[in-house]
């Protein structure tokens, strides 16, 4: 990212209309943005291209905006076919599984679209459920759950769609579908491998007795792995299950112990609800000392830069060194801190 200056007599006059208009805080941010668009327009950029910048900024602004009254609130995507009957058994396990989910408190997102998405929006409520729609040639409003509603944003882009119905949640469920239902699972399993999205727990549900998700795990096991063009394990990360309940237990036991996690330089820190003892921190050292660069993982208090932002100070932490190579495997490092018999 490039931070090209321009001109003082330029940036003063930007300051300006961010005192007049009030923008105070993360004001070198909004500077950046600013600088963008100026070097977007001084680079003779394309017209088209300036479209899609433009409508992506507003697009995103407008997700921003629906997501933070419910900022405090845990939320689960749920992703399926927009083609799924309401006669389907997919269609009535997509809305039990996010009215479980809706009964102990999650807030429900889904792409606000027919099939799958109307189900689970229906099962959670309209004042639990969030959609983002995306607008189509054949799909040109959002279901009746949200429809009408300030808790639905449409989107011209499915780039500026998939980020905001990943970044706000603390959970996945993908019921079986097609092309576009894969792209979502697919972009989840790449953040997760590559660390490029905190770990989360995934859930593919499927009717009783379904066989869709285990022939995609079949592929992964039969071509996929033995290729090395992904890691063995890679998928283990993932549930299959065509149990509503097991579903549900996978995405609020994820957060039983584990909170969230931080960098602070080269260390990682995991922040518990629990502290472990020293017996289950050397069970963690002799289970996970493959992950590791070097040393052990330790219990720490809160860095000075976790200070500074006041972030989560009253919980125990444990800082690692880790194998930037491993850090698809965080999930099983979550799992066994949410195991710890500490964890209650």
């Amino acid at each position: 990212m490039t931070d090209e200056p321009l001109p003082q007599a330029l940036s003063a006059e930007i300051n300006a209309v961010l005192d007049d208009a009030g923008v105070h805080s993360d004001r070198r941010l909004v500077m950046r943005m600013l600088r963008t668009a100026i070097l977007l327009g001084e680079d003779g950029t394309d017209r088209l291209d300036l479209k899609i910048a433009s409508a992506a900024l507003a697009e995103m602004r407008d997700a921003f905006r629906l997501f933070a009254p419910y900022e405090g609130v845990p939320k689960v995507t749920v992703f399926g076919s927009a083609r799924t009957r309401q006669d389907d058994p997919l269609y009535r396990q997509a809305r039990d599984v996010a009215a479980a989910l809706a009964a102990d408190g999650w807030m429900v997102v889904t792409g606000a679209g027919p099939g799958i998405m109307q189900a689970a929006a229906e099962g959670a409520g309209p004042a639990l459920s969030l959609g983002v729609s995306i607008r189509l040639p054949f799909e040109e409003r959002a279901n009746a759950v949200v429809e009408g509603s300030d808790h639905v944003v449409a989107m011209k882009y499915f780039f500026t769609r998939k980020l905001m119905l990943m970044k706000e949640s603390r959970g996945f469920i993908c019921l079986p579908g097609g092309f576009g239902t894969l792209d979502e699972m697919f972009e989840l399993l790449t953040l997760q491998q590559t660390g490029k999205a905190e770990p989360m727990p995934i859930v593919l549900l499927d009717e009783n007795g379904g066989r869709f998700w285990n022939g995609l795990k079949r592929f992964i096991d039969e071509d996929l792995a033995p290729t090395g063009v992904i890691s063995e394990g890679d998928f283990d990360r993932v549930i299959i299950t065509d149990s509503v309940e097991e579903a549900t237990a996978r995405i609020t036991g994820f957060w039983k112990n584990y909170d969230s996690l931080r960098w602070v330089g080269g260390t990682l820190v995991l922040r518990l609800r629990a502290e472990p003892t020293d017996a289950e921190i050397d069970r963690l050292n002799d289970e996970f000392a493959w992950m590791l660069a070097s040393g052990r993982i330790e219990r720490t208090e809160p860095r000075s830069v976790e200070v500074a932002d006041d972030d989560m100070l009253h919980l125990p932490r444990l800082a690692l060194h880790l194998d930037q190579r491993t850090v698809g495997g965080l999930f099983r490092l979550i799992d066994a801190v949410n195991a710890l018999p500490s964890a209650g």
